[in-house]
């Protein structure tokens, strides 16, 4: 745009209406301004993009004087490691020498001695076990006696007592009677009388319950044994006539006559005196 052009423009009355020449210097205007922005902005981008300008500065300032530290001496270096010993030399051991094979006949040897040393072992304990056995059976055999010994002697004190019963139990009978004779004397009647054939069965009756056996009787020994009683059946006496095998059986019977005291009487009411009684273990 010339500078006329200009100066017209701005001499121009404000409020008169724009001709196309004003049109023109506008458009012109603006182009002009579009210009000088892009330029400004280009340059604006350059120069941002240009590298800063790098600066440095040194600041002193007075600082104290510090005496330096002493120097620490440094520990002393390790001793080098000793070497280590050079491995000894591996020495094969020989293998041993094989064992010689065993001698059968020794075998055999050593074999009849174990079987004899064992046989003797077991004769030994054969006998000792037969020494105690021994031991025990006499030690039994004297307790048995022991006791048998003991039976007796209370049998035979019993056996006192029940005949010194029996005495004054006679004496009793025979002086209640009116009697003149001894105590051992009996009366013809009560001999003559004969028993009936049941009273056997009463006699066993009477009697079985006091048949106490001490020890097993051995088969079917038979005792007969005399018995006196009294009018009232009280027994005065007792005796064997005829004794069994077993002396056992005898003085069982005669313990069991004892206890008995006293025989039922017969049919006719008497008791037959005096009788001989026959005994034998599997009746009772």
């Amino acid at each position: 745009m010339s500078t006329g052009t200009l100066l017209h423009f701005r001499e121009r009355d404000p409020l008169r209406p724009d001709t196309e020449d004003s049109v023109g210097a506008g458009f012109a205007f603006a182009a002009g301004a579009h210009v000088l922005l892009i330029t400004a902005l280009a340059f604006g981008v350059n120069w941002q993009s240009s590298e800063p300008v790098a600066a440095s500065a040194e600041l002193w300032s007075a600082v104290p004087q510090v005496a330096a530290p002493r120097a620490v001496e440094p520990p002393p270096a390790p001793p080098p490691p000793a070497p280590k010993p050079a491995p000894e030399p591996k020495v094969e051991t020989p293998p041993p020498p094989p064992a010689p094979a065993p001698d059968p006949q020794i075998a055999i040897e050593k074999e009849k001695a174990k079987k004899k040393e064992l046989k003797a072992q077991q004769d030994k304990e054969a006998e000792e076990k037969k020494v105690e056995e021994k031991k025990a059976q006499d030690a039994k055999r004297l307790a048995d006696k022991a006791e048998a010994d003991r039976k007796k002697k209370e049998l035979e004190r019993q056996t006192a007592q029940t005949e010194d019963q029996r005495k004054k139990q006679l004496e009793r009978i025979l002086g209640q009677a009116g009697a003149t004779g001894a105590a051992t004397s009996t009366g013809t009647a009560a001999h003559d009388a004969a028993p009936t054939a049941s009273y056997r069965g009463k006699i066993v009756s009477a009697i079985r319950p006091n048949i106490l056996l001490i020890t097993t009787i051995d088969g079917n020994p038979q005792v007969e044994v005399e018995v006196r009683t009294g009018p009232d059946g009280t027994i005065l006496s007792k005796r064997v006539t005829k004794p069994s095998a077993s002396k056992e059986w005898d003085e069982t019977v005669l313990r069991a006559i004892d206890r008995t005291n006293r025989l039922p009487p017969d049919e006719n009411g008497r008791v037959p005196s005096p009788m001989t009684l026959v005994f034998r273990p599997l009746d009772f």
